[in-house]
């Protein structure tokens, strides 16, 4: 807890109000996001604004820790770290998905009312039904991400231009990254380990995956169809064609288990006219695009699916729900909701022609709501709007408040 952090305010402050508060305090997302930084900046905050506070701080990466391995040992050792103090507490435990039956232990300690709790996981499983349940209205889930494109900027002391978007899309936010020359040699070897790291112990070791081949297959199908509308039959009649005989049961479950360690999230069709939301055929993202390109290589021919990539991960980061729209035979790329507000967004590399913008502007044009509607390119004279369709570079959808 001696390092020093580059602070990401939106997550401190989303936490701020509930420090010290009997409300247990969920940090989730995929591994290595910045989850333990954030924590260990909250601890912070704690000890130099709370006069001898009693800050008890459980890494489960590390060896010290290892002999916690179920709940019973986690009440032990908090038991013992608390005994001596009549002051509130203030627990923090990384990783708590590595601690078997860890609810039980959370619960007890929840209802003493001594201790201000703090956990985080990378697997949305930490959260099953049953915690939840029984810890209703006593806990907030704080979901972090990778570093956004301004934080990218921050953290890497670049300025906003072409060349700087071009490091984020290829190397993605992992925070960690700000430690490392931005060169494909030094980043993709650290990206690699993640990736390792993600897939077998987040998703194989957790869920007891037996068809590791299947797997890597599975992430490559969706690595390679970034942007496309899959179902589990499609994907099963693709690995038939590969000789690898899958049933779409079996693909549904690898495809939660992945979604379930967050590194894909999947958005679901939507009847923009009906709001009636599909249940067969959605479209997959990566949490983190350097990690796809662990999968796939990056190149510029994909460049319009992974810019799609990139405006559904800030339209996430900024809090919006995201759908892929349906209306009549066409298609928007997203529709976003928040607050009871929505908005239409279609991506394009470039405007390259009236037949593409007839396109990208047609879908949005048809729909005769009067929600805002963008259309995000790479083109260089991305301004103005069309007919109340506002025309933005993707520079601009990725730094301002649209």
């Amino acid at each position: 807890m001696n390092k020093t952090y580059i602070s990401r305010i939106k997550y401190i402050e989303k936490v701020r109000p509930f420090i010290g508060q009997e409300i247990i305090k969920v940090f989730t997302g995929q591994r290595r996001v910045g989850k333990s930084c954030i924590m260990a900046q909250i601890a912070r905050i704690i000890k130099q604004t709370v006069r001898k506070a009693n800050i008890i701080y459980i890494d489960k990466e590390k060896y010290e820790f290892e002999f916690i391995k179920n709940y019973h040992d986690l009440i032990n050792y908090l038991l013992d770290k608390t005994k001596k103090t009549r002051t509130k507490s203030y627990v923090f435990i990384d990783e708590i998905q590595e601690i078997e039956g860890f609810e039980k232990a959370i619960r007890d300690f929840a209802k003493s009312g001594k201790s201000d709790i703090y956990i985080s996981g990378s697997n949305s499983e930490i959260l099953s039904s049953d915690l939840a349940s029984k810890l209703s209205g006593r806990y907030v889930e704080i979901r972090v991400h990778g570093l956004s494109y301004e934080e990218f900027l921050l953290f890497h002391h670049l300025t906003k231009n072409i060349e700087s978007l071009e490091k984020y899309i290829k190397y993605g936010g992992l925070p960690y990254l700000m430690n490392l020359k931005l060169e494909d040699e030094q980043v993709f070897g650290y990206l690699k380990n993640v990736f390792d790291a993600v897939i077998l112990k987040d998703v194989v070791s957790r869920f007891e995956v037996r068809n590791v081949n299947f797997l890597e297959r599975l992430v490559e199908y969706l690595a390679d169809n970034l942007g496309s509308l899959v179902s589990s039959k499609k994907i099963s009649d693709f690995l038939k064609s590969q000789n690898i005989s899958l049933s779409p049961n079996t693909v549904l479950n690898y495809l939660s288990f992945l979604s379930s360690s967050f590194f894909v999230s999947k958005a679901q069709r939507i009847d923009i006219a009906g709001k009636k939301i599909f249940e067969i055929g959605e479209k997959y993202y990566f949490e983190d695009l350097g990690l796809r390109h662990v999968v796939v290589n990056f190149k510029q021919v994909d460049i319009n699916k992974i810019l799609e990539n990139l405006v559904y991960s800030r339209l996430i980061h900024l809090g919006y729900k995201v759908f892929v729209g349906q209306i009549d035979n066409g298609e928007v790329d997203f529709v976003a909701e928040m607050g009871g507000e929505r908005i239409y967004v279609q991506v394009a590399y470039l405007i390259s022609s009236s037949k593409v913008e007839k396109r990208e502007f047609g879908s949005l044009l048809a729909i005769k709501d009067n929600y805002r509607k963008y259309v995000v390119t790479m083109d260089k004279m991305a301004t103005g709007s069309v007919k109340g369709i506002t025309h933005l570079h993707i520079l601009n959808f990725l730094t301002n408040d649209f």
